[in-house]
């Protein structure tokens, strides 16, 4: 199916194969509620087929790329609708995690400004993250007498140390995105001004890469996480045979070993293999 024209709760914009999926609520500082769910599930699953997008970027319009979930239509007005509830947490689980974390696309989020509670997992979902060093990332939960629910606890423990996500998550207290970046929360952080620069850039240097290889590689690092060696080591063979076979059409594995090898035209560091 092709994308909707317009969304209620997302506005999708494409420019040289990059798509921008941006959270449009920002009135709300772009909460999550469960249209935005219904929206960013439908839009996630065309942009996996979409011949048009080679890198997908997730940011927030205005001044925050996401305050967390509404706290008013996602919880509270499903209270007694068991229904509405059902869809709407099934929803927000699939494209927050299920999607994103498994998406064949490179997938960016671009995080503007606010960054707090529920968006930690579209965050950690997406592949990268590159932030404003004027953005705000926060656990605020426990100020109003509940824990990060859904997966973000899960989230913040994976990606930040143990202390941080024990100290930011007890405390409340919010952080930059500059401090972000030192404790590896996100990838890196830049002035505001030149965010969407710098992002654009990382697009096109993931655009060099062979796609499937490039598949692959996201999905093995994040699949070996919770291995062990042995296991780990059958599942990358396995990996890798299933990507020689998937990218049998263009076989960037041989092109770029006989380019290294036999045509000397490759160096690690300098530039990427074009494949024919």
């Amino acid at each position: 199916m092709p994308l909707k024209p317009s969304y209620q709760c997302v506005k999708v914009e494409k420019e040289n194969g990059i798509t921008w999926a941006i959270l449009n609520r920002p009135e709300k500082r772009n909460a999550i509620s469960p249209q935005l769910c219904f929206d960013m599930e439908d839009v996630l699953m065309n942009l996996e087929t979409d011949e048009e997008t080679k890198v997908v970027v997730i940011t927030g319009a205005g001044p925050a790329f996401s305050a967390g979930m509404d706290l008013k239509e996602y919880f509270r007005a499903n209270d007694k609708n068991p229904d509405g509830q059902f869809r709407a947490y099934n929803a927000n689980k699939h494209w927050q995690w299920d999607i994103l974390s498994m998406m064949r696309k490179p997938t960016i989020a671009m995080v503007n400004g606010f960054c707090f509670g529920g968006a930690f997992t579209p965050l950690v979902g997406c592949d990268l993250a590159i932030a404003a060093d004027e953005a705000r990332f926060g656990l605020s939960e426990v100020n109003w007498g509940i824990l990060p629910g859904g997966i973000v606890s899960k989230v913040a423990q994976m990606t930040m140390s143990h202390r941080d996500a024990l100290f930011y998550s007890m405390t409340g207290r919010s952080f930059s995105g500059k401090e972000a970046a030192a404790m590896k929360l996100i990838n890196f952080s830049v002035p505001l001004a030149r965010l969407r620069e710098e992002t654009v850039k990382v697009c096109q240097e993931l655009m060099e890469k062979p796609p499937w290889a490039l598949a692959y590689t996201k999905q093995a690092i994040r699949a070996v996480a919770t291995m062990d060696i042995p296991a780990a080591a059958e599942y990358l063979a396995a990996k890798s045979n299933a990507l020689r076979w998937i990218d049998r059409d263009h076989n960037a594995r041989d092109q770029g070993i006989e380019k290294f090898i036999d045509k000397k035209e490759y160096r690690p560091g300098l530039q990427t293999v074009k494949v024919d």
